[in-house]
């Protein structure tokens, strides 16, 4: 191999080295926005079984979704393991990296549009701060019913999640 073209290919393989955390990094803050537009798109509307919510995501980004769901309405349909205490309801998109500086920004915002969220109420008992919780709080919506929102990092992953209460939620936390 000849001087000029050891050269050559050197200077393409430094190229490709360079290239690759910024597209690595252009992927996952390409992700984290997807996940971050569609959990505020999605998680947010009633009426959806877990069937209906994936069709929809899907369709807004890609199939297979680039970010974990976590979706269930037991007013809708049953599922087969176990509850979170008073939890009726889950929506929760989980992706790569830190980004929850950026998804409670996003949130703020989407909380905040008509028809506005809620309102701010101290957290339930059903709920606690984990160890890497970016945002926690109880919200109070229409018709007595009380939503929780949460971002966080959890194993290296962002997570975004709102969850809604039975109406008899303080009855099942009563000791």
């Amino acid at each position: 191999m000849t001087q000029r073209l050891r050269r050559m290919w050197t200077t393409i393989a430094t190229g490709i080295a360079m290239a690759m955390p910024v597209a690595a990094h252009a992927t996952t803050a390409t992700v984290a926005d997807t996940a971050i537009s569609t959990f505020n798109a999605w998680c947010f509307k009633a009426g959806l079984t877990q069937d209906r919510m994936r069709a929809n995501m899907e369709q807004a980004t890609t199939e297979p979704l680039p970010f974990g769901l976590t979706f269930w309405d037991v007013s809708l349909e049953p599922v087969n393991f176990d509850l979170p205490l008073g939890v009726e309801r889950r929506c929760e998109v989980a992706f790569d990296g830190d980004h929850t500086k950026q998804a409670i920004d996003a949130l703020r915002v989407q909380m905040a549009t008509p028809p506005i969220f809620g309102f701010q109420i101290d957290l339930p008992a059903t709920h606690k701060p984990l160890p890497e919780t970016a945002l926690i709080e109880g919200r109070e919506l229409l018709r007595n019913r009380v939503a929780i929102v949460h971002v966080g990092l959890r194993d290296g992953q962002t997570f975004m999640a709102v969850d809604r209460l039975f109406t008899n939620w303080k009855e099942l936390v009563q000791p």
